[in-house]
């Protein structure tokens, strides 16, 4: 069942055309939501596991990927995410739905549970926190403060900033020095991290840096003990952007949250630990929600 594909844009009320597609068919629907800057590489794996028995729809956010961006950048953010993830599903047809979030996408999907709860028939939340991502990266401070003077001059220098993230990111050594620093060089592999980098280094740094302040003023922390449906925590030991023990801390807070906890994984877990997140995925979703275990 996994061979159908349809893509398309939806345009939003405000003119904003949001791209989306969708690959497979069985309900419910798997909804993808990406980190911040990002286009679906993460999922690279996870998506056709998925799709062998259920339909899967990934989407880009406003300014990210294939979506346009707003004639508003002030429209950007949080609560216009969550609003253009409900109109999506409207237009999909999709009443209910199991939400995947990695990196800000976990934000992305508990906000959305806060809002349309009876939408929501299960979470999986990897390698993500609650909220307030500038607070922790790296267990530290120092992006947070140093966050506002880096908006200001991209906000001040548009194209200036755009020309220096595009050469900066489009280098190999740019990627390798990422591969070395953030992530497990013993498993991730380069080409999966290619159309990571390609994004970032082409995305309107303006988008970016309105996105992440929003992102980085929100918390659905005050929500976790009400999230009512069967929720699976995925962290990896070794992950700088969002360390493990928030990762702890929401399964401790969610009522029956499962956590996975790959003590050598870093940020990207689904692209370096393929095979055990696919594993503790489909026993989740058999397990929990009583849907098909898909064959190894």
């Amino acid at each position: 069942m996994g061979h159908l594909f349809h893509q398309d844009f939806l345009h939003l009320p405000d003119g904003t055309p949001l791209y989306y597609q969708r690959l497979g068919e069985g309900e419910p629907t798997m909804i993808l939501c990406d980190g911040l800057g990002c286009d679906g590489f993460a999922w690279k794996y996870l998506t056709p596991f998925l799709a062998r028995h259920h339909q899967v729809l990934r989407w880009h956010y406003r300014g990210h990927g294939r979506s346009g961006v707003p004639k508003d950048r002030s429209r950007l953010g949080m609560l216009y995410t969550c609003d253009d993830l409900a109109r999506l599903m409207d237009a999909a047809g999709i009443q209910q739905a199991v939400l995947f979030g990695h990196s800000i996408g976990v934000q992305v999907a508990l906000e959305f549970h806060r809002r349309h709860a009876r939408r929501v028939k299960g979470l999986v939340l990897i390698c993500g926190s609650y909220g307030y991502p500038l607070d922790t990266f790296h267990d530290s401070t120092l992006l947070k403060r140093l966050f506002p003077w880096l908006r200001r001059l991209v906000e001040r220098y548009p194209p200036q900033a755009a020309r220096l993230v595009r050469a900066v990111l489009s280098t190999e050594l740019a990627m390798q020095v990422a591969i070395l620093v953030e992530l497990n060089r013993e498993r991730i592999a380069r080409q999966d991290m290619v159309p990571y980098f390609k994004h970032l280094a082409n995305m309107d740094p303006v988008v970016f840096v309105r996105t992440l302040e929003s992102m980085a003023e929100h918390s659905a922390k005050d929500h976790l003990p009400y999230v009512n449906v069967p929720t699976l925590i995925i962290g990896g030991g070794h992950d700088k952007f969002t360390p493990v023990r928030l990762s702890r801390e929401m399964a401790r807070t969610i009522p029956g949250a499962e956590l996975l906890l790959l003590p050598s994984g870093t940020h990207t877990v689904p692209l370096e630990y393929r095979d055990q997140v696919e594993l503790h995925v489909g026993r989740f979703l058999h397990e929990r929600l009583g849907l098909t275990l898909p064959p190894p």
